[in-house]
């Protein structure tokens, strides 16, 4: 195992298992589906974020799947004109909305699916498959806030 995915899984084990196992699984089925992205991890002040990238940069990633004390969400990076059919998509954000992951095995439902293709379709940067992405740890926040409820 290679040292990101290492420091990775220590990231992961800070939180409760079940916000763990959501996030762990969710990281691992978009590896899959986005082999030619770049996985961003930033364990941050306020969560553990793992941004799929399609050229290695923070400003280009798609999508997100950050972890927080008590749940694990999936972000879209660039949901600004995004159509969302089944209104799935939560916050006020001009660029970025998520959606709450009861589990990994919601991104294989149909509406999450369809809302994952369009956004992979709009990326500002195009989607490479054959590109070869990576897992790297691109910061660690000093100071962060508990990775599980008080």
């Amino acid at each position: 195992m290679k040292q990101a995915e290492v420091q990775f899984e220590t990231f992961l084990v800070r939180y409760l298992p079940k916000v763990a196992g959501v996030g762990r699984a969710a990281v691992k089925r978009l590896r899959q589906r986005l082999p030619g992205c770049d996985v961003l991890i930033y364990d941050n002040y306020n969560a553990l974020a793992a941004g799929f990238s399609p050229n290695g940069k923070t400003g280009a990633a798609i999508l997100s799947i950050a972890l927080y004390p008590r749940w694990t969400s999936l972000f879209f990076l660039q949901a600004a004109g995004l159509h969302d059919p089944y209104a799935l998509l939560q916050g006020k954000g001009t660029t970025a909305r998520h959606i709450v992951l009861a589990s990994a095995d919601d991104l294989d439902t149909p509406p999450i699916r369809a809302l994952i293709e369009a956004a992979i379709a709009g990326a500002k940067v195009p989607y490479d498959p054959a590109r070869a992405g990576a897992l790297v740890i691109k910061s660690v926040s000093e100071n962060q806030r508990p990775r599980r409820p008080g």
